[in-house]
């Protein structure tokens, strides 16, 4: 029987496989399994163990921790600045795109195009003079 962590642990699986531009196939090969087993987890229908969240965050290349960010303890937990955005802002797949793209630049090009979108957003402006 799954809950709401196992669910969590699914979107979060499913977000950053998109993210990468990979199917539910080329992970499941990546770690071994089927795809329908990466289905499952995604979906919260099965619970991932330990050995296999291990093995599937080293596959979409983020820290365990990732799988867990944004739930909160039972002593309320901060919630991390990905969580803070809007809802579901990093399943639109513009997004998605706009990352890919963001990737697919060298890193001196990806630094100014940071950059510039920093120097775009009002609130930096406000950090920067506070």
């Amino acid at each position: 029987m799954t809950n709401e962590i196992d669910h969590h642990v699914g979107k979060r699986l499913r977000r950053r496989r998109r993210l990468l531009g990979l199917t539910q196939s080329q992970l499941a090969d990546a770690v071994g399994i089927r795809f329908q087993q990466v289905q499952k987890y995604e979906c919260g229908a099965n619970r991932v163990s330990a050995s296999r969240l291990f093995e599937l965050a080293e596959a979409l290349d983020v820290p365990v921790q990732y799988f867990y960010e944004g739930i909160e303890g039972r002593g309320g937990a901060a919630v991390s600045e990905e969580e803070s955005l809007e809802p579901d802002i990093l399943s639109k797949k513009e997004t998605v795109d706009l990352v890919r793209a963001y990737y697919r630049l060298n890193e001196r090009p990806r630094r100014r195009l940071l950059e510039l979108a920093r120097s775009l957003d009002p609130t930096e402006r406000e950090s920067d003079v506070a």
